[in-house]
């Protein structure tokens, strides 16, 4: 993203500032030099100073440039005004906006968490300011609907909210009438509701009383901020894609049905320090979650990308692929399986990816691996590992999942196959020929046995 041309475009005009936007909602003005303008680097040890934070929030948090069309993280070399002047190219090359979306578009200078931020770490922080800004982003985050939580564990962190904007539960005068209006503020929005939920639900507490319930269990007067910010972070760490860069992307529907439809199934992608997830962002659930040592991946149709040109694999035209290889089964049977995710932003993925690997992302901590079978050595990093069926065994049937946070395999459309000898077979053809982009080839029955799982973890493509 480092553009050229130290001095171009014409200089600040004398007292200007650009506003940085904090986690809670409030923004902070800084001083704006003629371009290129300072680097994030800069900004960040400004914002620091101005807001006397501890020199943990360094490596806490970062700065972003971010809109409705594109959410980046800047690296500390990068200078935001640059940026800025150069956004509409940006979104020509990573996103979908229309031409008059992207003319209109505008990004915004926050502080948001460090994707490279290990949570481990997060909770070892003792500086309250510090802990409250993690934990303003990650309610944010929450409130948006980007975590998907089950109904009981989103009552949890509503009634630890409740604690810390109402103070200690009082039976007196917190009922369930007073949280009612609040309950937008402090519940994440849920999937949409289905007529047989409807019926389960109408025999089941509501949102406002198992929001009282828990802000009734919630710690006391003598818990302080500190520590009701930490137990709201270390509730939110087992929460899929917490702490992660996420993207907008697009995986094939399974075909079949009673209409027989297939089509585009729109997702988000949570790529972060453990691994990636594949999320549905209206039912508000995830469909697949993989560690890095149980993936594969590959770039697929970027731009410009070594012994991958433009034009070489189909249109160009076509969004780019990231490609997710990892182990399952079919009809009982061990498979290898292919995902692939449609997106402007597979580059994107596909870096992060590689950098989050390179800082240790593609190996689990020793106290955490399960021992392998005697006489079995232990995978490696990088290497493909049998997630469990959506039953929790190989071959059971299928059962309708209890959790949002359970991935839900059989949702995916992939390509399945297995290795005779020196060569890949597909389980089963594909039903149809022709992408979701109106091509053939690469879209729903072309696929290279020689690219599938070339793209191991540690050896993704080259990123600037």
């Amino acid at each position: 993203m480092d553009g050229e041309g130290e001095g171009e475009g014409a200089s600040a005009p004398p007292g200007a500032a650009a506003l940085l936007y904090l986690p809670d909602g409030s923004a902070l003005p800084l001083p704006l030099e003629p371009p290129p303008g300072p680097t994030a680097a800069e900004l960040l040890r400004r914002l620091q100073g101005a807001l006397r934070l501890p020199p943990a929030a360094g490596d806490a948090f970062a700065l972003w440039l971010g809109s409705e069309l594109l959410e980046v993280q800047l690296k500390p070399r990068h200078r935001p005004l640059r940026l800025v002047r150069h956004w509409p190219e940006l979104l020509l090359r990573f996103s979908l906006g229309s031409p008059a979306a992207i003319a209109q578009d505008e990004p915004c200078l926050q502080l948001r968490r460090n994707v490279f931020f290990p949570k481990s770490r997060e909770l070892e922080l003792q500086e309250e300011e510090l802990l409250r800004l993690l934990y303003e982003e990650a309610r944010e985050q929450l409130q948006g609907g980007r975590y998907p939580v089950d109904p009981p564990e989103a009552a949890e962190l509503g009634g630890l909210s409740c604690r810390l904007r109402l103070g200690p539960f009082e039976p007196g005068r917190h009922t369930e009438l007073s949280l009612r209006p609040l309950l937008g503020e402090l519940l994440p929005p849920g999937p949409p509701a289905r007529w047989g939920a409807l019926f389960r639900r109408a025999r089941e507490p509501g949102p406002s009383q198992r929001l009282l319930e828990a802000f009734a269990r919630a710690p006391g007067p003598e818990a302080p901020p500190a520590g009701l910010y930490r137990d709201f972070l270390r509730r939110c760490h087992a929460l899929p894609g917490y702490g992660c860069a996420f993207f907008p992307g697009a995986i094939e529907r399974p075909s079949g049905g009673l209409l027989g439809r297939g089509g585009l199934r729109p997702v988000s992608v949570a790529v972060g320090l453990e691994g990636v997830t594949i999320i549905d962002p209206r039912q508000k659930h995830v469909l697949l979650s993989l560690t890095y040592p149980e993936l594969c991946w590959e770039l697929v149709g970027a731009v410009g990308q070594d012994e991958d040109p433009a034009g070489q694999d189909g249109d160009p035209t076509e969004p780019p692929q990231l490609w997710l290889e990892f182990d399952g089964d079919h009809e009982g049977a061990p498979v290898n399986r292919l995902l692939r995710v449609f997106s402007p932003q597979a580059e994107l993925m596909s870096a992060l990816i590689e950098c989050c690997i390179e800082l240790g992302g593609g190996t689990t901590p020793q106290e955490e691996q399960a021992p392998p079978p005697e006489g079995q050595d232990p995978p490696s990093a990088g290497a493909s590992v049998t997630p469990p069926g959506p039953s929790g065994a190989r071959g059971a049937p299928l059962r309708r999942q209890k959790s949002v946070t359970e991935p839900r395999l059989q949702r995916l459309s992939t390509i399945d196959y297995v290795r005779e000898g020196q060569e890949l077979r597909r389980v089963k053809p594909p039903r149809r020929s022709a992408s979701f982009f109106s091509r053939g080839g690469a879209g729903g029955g072309s696929y290279s046995p020689v690219v599938g799982g070339t793209g191991g973890a540690g050896a993704g493509p080259e990123q600037g």
